[in-house]
């Protein structure tokens, strides 16, 4: 008997057109004073960058809360929802712009589809030194416009990927 294939077995190469919208990646303007930058590239076992990817990033407050506020589809320039999705380029680099992350351990929630992934993959990217002890690779990297955060899928230097129950948030 041969089983359909389901949707996770039939992602083909369809995030850099089919998700993208308008102000994704842009959670807040630019031009805004305490907006920083989180940028990095989406690598594969061979240190390619990955074209065709998509980052999801989910985040506090720079006050620690947890943002309610609606609008992530539909950017106003002024509210922040703690959510956005940058697509990679041909190169694999993805670029964030947003506020930097508030709590105890701060870090941005980071969710990562690409070709030839069954299922998506989480993983955090901590602000520098914030980490818990023993996941160090976590840690972003700070450059003068915020942080930097390379995502490897397999391989030597490997990210850290986490795993949720199903009703869990990653928060």
């Amino acid at each position: 008997m041969t089983a359909a294939p389901t949707p996770g077995q039939t992602v083909g190469p369809f995030f850099g057109y089919a998700l993208p919208f308008d102000g994704d990646s842009e959670l807040v303007p630019l031009g805004r004073p305490d907006a920083v930058r989180l940028t990095g590239r989406v690598l594969d076992g061979a240190g390619e960058g990955v074209p065709d990817a998509i980052i999801e990033l989910w985040q506090l407050a720079p006050d620690g809360s947890v943002p309610r506020a609606e609008g992530s589809f539909q950017r106003d320039g002024y509210t922040f929802t703690g959510w956005g999705r940058a697509s990679t380029d041909r190169t694999g680099r993805y670029s964030f712009t947003t506020l930097r992350p508030g709590g105890p351990a701060p870090y941005f929630g980071l969710t990562i589809f690409a070709r030839g992934l069954l299922h998506r993959l989480f993983t955090r990217a901590y602000l520098p030194g914030a980490a818990p002890a023993g996941l160090r690779s976590l840690d972003a990297e700070a450059d003068d416009r915020g942080f930097v955060f390379d995502i490897r899928l397999q391989g030597e230097g490997e990210t850290v990927f986490l795993s949720y129950t199903h009703d869990a948030v990653p928060l």
